[in-house]
């Protein structure tokens, strides 16, 4: 396997009507931008490729030199899953043997490094892929309730609320993806492993994570993420220029 490997970053239109937040404008560029310069300064990224519907952030992508992946409007809408537009996109560029990094275009927040990590240690391991952690903090499952109508409160597993754990410190180590990176094989993407079935099969069955730090990795779903995101941006672009 060549150690050149292919990142392919997602990036669909806005839905409903509403703008695409990947081409917003976040710490003064397109939140796309972002993402497509991690992508390109990785030492172990050979080409980028840009799969989106969206014309403007096609345009940009083009100004920066990235491959352009039109994508159908079969893999643009609300349900479309990621993998089977990553494989498209994989498809569409000549199916390369080397590692596959899927990108989000509205993560413009990640670790200078974070993409070079993944690619090594999914090569070095020799697993299926690798993706990025964040930990739940105070978001824990040990701590979270259900509320019914009423407003009474129970424990969403269990009989005993919190599991009974009343300091953050003295939770048990949990983390969630952070969708900073996914790093996998070929044979993965492709599902020629042979993988459990579900939706996230195109992982394959030997599956290993990076952790990163609480900030590390900002995805923007919300405008309070893209107020984050931004403040994050803005304060790098200060300090690198002193």
């Amino acid at each position: 396997m060549e150690t050149n490997a292919l990142a392919i970053i997602l990036a669909r239109a806005g839905s409903k009507g509403l703008p695409s937040k990947n081409h917003a404008l976040v710490g003064g560029l397109p939140c796309v931008q972002w993402t497509i310069e991690a992508a390109k300064n990785a030492k172990c990224v050979g080409r980028v490729v840009v799969s989106s519907d969206d014309a403007d952030v096609n345009e940009c992508a083009r100004n920066l030199g990235c491959v352009i992946v039109y994508r159908p409007a079969e893999l643009a809408h609300d349900t479309a899953t990621i993998d089977d537009a990553a494989r498209h996109a994989y498809e569409e560029v000549g199916s390369p043997n080397c590692p596959v990094i899927i990108l989000y275009a509205n993560v413009p927040v990640r670790p200078e490094s974070l993409i070079d990590d993944a690619v090594k240690m999914l090569v070095d391991s020799g697993c299926d892929s690798v993706q990025s952690y964040a930990a739940v903090g105070k978001h824990h499952p040990w701590w979270t309730v259900k509320v019914d109508e009423s407003g009474a409160v129970s424990a969403w597993e269990g009989d005993v609320l919190y599991h009974n754990c009343f300091r953050r410190q003295d939770l048990p180590s949990a983390q969630v993806p952070d969708g900073g990176v996914i790093a996998l094989t070929p044979d993965a993407l492709m599902n020629r492993v042979n993988a459990a079935d579900g939706p996230h099969c195109f992982l394959g069955n030997d599956r290993r994570g990076i952790i990163t730090s609480e900030g590390d990795v900002i995805d923007i779903d919300s405008r309070i993420d893209q107020i984050v995101a931004d403040a994050i941006l803005k304060e790098r672009t200060v300090h690198a220029d002193r």
